[in-house]
């Protein structure tokens, strides 16, 4: 099978059940988002490798993959598509508040830091945010409503993990006092 088909060179491409649309239509760039957000775990993944909490990256970037499929798809395709469970979103909440029960108070803004994990985090929390803000022009989808909420929990939940990172590596938060 050839990577290539030639039939997007001209500003189009197809949802997921065959529908054409402009490639700057507010679906292609939403689940654009959320494929290069899911890039950016799989560099997190590789680099957080063995350390607390990195099992749970593969499981966000499976997650993420099915929220993309639920962006990419029209309404006939989107039926056949697994539902997004609410419970993952619960299950990145669980997470964010056992690594906040560790974590120094937080007085100010933070400034992004080392470790290079950490700061890989705080990059894909900014991609994250992108994501979920791109998604809000087609919310009127019942079946986005799920997917836009984890996104929005993801990013609170790579905030926690990128201070988390950076308090088992030694490195304090380095608040931004104005």
């Amino acid at each position: 099978m050839k990577v290539y088909t030639k039939t997007g060179d001209k500003g189009r491409t197809s949802l997921v059940g065959g529908e054409r649309v402009s490639k700057d239509d507010p679906r292609v760039n939403a689940y654009g988002n959320v494929d290069e957000l899911i890039s950016h775990i799989a560099l997190l993944r590789a680099d957080a490798f063995e350390l607390p909490y990195s099992q749970n990256l593969r499981r966000i970037q499976a997650n993420l993959m099915l929220a993309a499929a639920h962006l990419a798809s029209d309404d006939t395709a989107a039926q056949k598509l697994k539902t997004f469970d609410i419970l993952e979103t619960e299950f990145l909440e669980q997470q964010i508040d056992e690594m906040t029960e560790s974590l120094p108070e937080q007085s100010a803004f933070i400034l992004p830091d080392r470790p290079r994990v950490s700061a890989e985090c705080h990059i894909a929390r900014t991609v994250c945010r992108r994501a979920e803000r791109s998604c809000i022009s087609i919310m009127s989808d019942p079946r986005l409503e799920a997917p836009v909420k984890y996104l929005n929990r993801l990013s609170d939940y790579l905030y926690v993990y990128a201070r988390y990172l950076s308090m088992i590596s030694g490195v304090a938060d380095d608040f931004w006092y104005q």
